[in-house]
């Protein structure tokens, strides 16, 4: 496994061209670029970033879900505007470098009801557009979104042959089932993984401040067969200083698992 930093870190703290500077001084191996807004999904912006991330691998693309439910629409025009911001943010991944897009699809209704099949359609279409990009589109397990709860990406797997998963250990605990369900449902399809801690309050922390046992974590996710980028994604620290430590800290608990 290799470790990284997403610059979703640095939100309101540091711009994004500005924290992928950060995050590459920090010697991370790897990153997640974090576009925020309309105007960082263009290829412009992505052309006017990646020097400065020249040197530091680029694992995934990840967005704003402001675009994402257009994909799903029943309205073909309505399709066609959310598939021209998925070639935005697409051609701007290949200037990246980044071989993954962290997908959420849309925000659930209190009263939706799936149907996998329909479901399975339309992302089928999103990964073969992806797909050409040379890019994977990866299902992240979000508790207000799509693949709000355990089964639900094994369903749309069985439906999408392509599709891989980016387990979140965060959204994991705000959904109520425990992270070992998705780590099961998601088996030998994991992509990467998002890190964050809690502390014993309830509150989100850095990896390695709070009471998760990352080594049982690490440890469960090596016997998927999961061997990519677990990434930092966390917002609740002051100071640049606890985000190494914290980078630190999950190195040597992988180090000492003879994790690599």
């Amino acid at each position: 496994m290799k470790t990284g930093i997403s610059t979703a870190c640095f939100h309101l703290k540091q711009e994004t061209e500005k924290a992928v500077k950060t995050i590459k001084d920090m010697g991370a191996k790897c990153a997640e670029v974090f576009l925020q807004t309309f105007y960082e999904y263009r290829p412009e912006f992505a052309k006017a970033v990646a020097p400065d991330i020249c040197g530091l691998e680029v694992n995934s693309v990840h967005v704003q879900t402001n675009f994402e439910p257009q994909l799903f629409s029943a309205s073909r025009r309505i399709r066609g505007d959310g598939f021209y911001w998925l070639d935005q943010i697409m051609r701007s991944a290949q200037i990246l470098g980044a071989k993954n897009y962290t997908f959420h699809g849309f925000f659930r209704r209190q009263d939706y009801v799936e149907d996998f099949d329909a479901l399975a359609g339309h992302i089928r279409g999103a990964i073969e557009f992806c797909a050409r990009y040379g890019v994977n589109l990866c299902l992240e397990n979000v508790f207000w979104s799509l693949y709000n709860r355990p089964n639900v990406f094994a369903e749309l797997k069985s439906r999408c042959g392509g599709l891989y998963g980016v387990f979140d250990i965060k959204q994991a605990r705000k959904s109520g089932y425990p992270y070992q369900m998705y780590l099961k449902d998601m088996a030998g399809a994991i992509s990467y993984v998002h890190l964050s801690d809690v502390n014993s309050e309830g509150e989100m922390c850095l990896p390695c401040e709070g009471i998760t046992d990352f080594e049982e974590v690490f440890k469960r996710l090596a016997d998927t067969g999961f061997d990519g980028a677990v990434i930092i994604e966390a917002e609740q620290f002051d100071g640049v200083g606890r985000l190494a430590n914290s980078l630190n800290g999950v190195n040597e608990i992988l180090y000492k698992l003879n994790i690599k």
